[in-house]
């Protein structure tokens, strides 16, 4: 008959994994709110780029139309064809739809425009005019 010899058990106390958690929760507040801020920052870049690609867009439309979509028209121009429009040669956008802002808002288009031939903006992340940070609202014509 063998002998078995007993071989101390190993693994984490209950204090060794306590103490680990606290430093993951540590870290995780001291690293959190920066990557949110970051998160809010990409979301800001996000809209400026998709507003240059909605007016670039809307500049190909006033190419084939010679004016631009009525505010009443709107961005669903882009994709659908207007009763007005004789010579639209669209969609004028790879998607059949129109895209939202990055806070899933629609975005804000009037033409003409105060500020140009047409105004193209978001509110940001409160839906309201004005805020900073991720609620600032992203302007087509700054």
């Amino acid at each position: 008959m063998k002998h078995i010899k007993n071989h101390p058990q190993t693994g984490f106390t209950l204090l060794e994994l306590l103490v680990v958690l606290g430093i993951i929760a540590m870290l995780a507040g001291i690293v959190g709110p920066q990557v949110m801020k970051h998160m809010g920052e990409s979301k800001t870049k996000a809209a400026r780029v998709q507003i240059e690609d909605l007016a670039a867009t809307l500049d190909m439309y006033k190419l084939d139309l010679g004016t631009y979509p009525t505010t009443e028209e709107g961005l669903k121009a882009l994709i659908e064809s207007p009763d007005s429009a004789k010579r639209w040669n669209g969609p004028y956008l790879r998607k059949s739809k129109i895209p939202l802002d990055p806070w899933q808002q629609e975005y804000h288009y009037v033409s003409p425009g105060e500020h140009g031939k047409f105004d193209l903006f978001t509110l940001g992340g409160d839906a309201k005019e004005g805020g900073e940070g991720e609620d600032q609202d992203i302007l087509g014509w700054q």
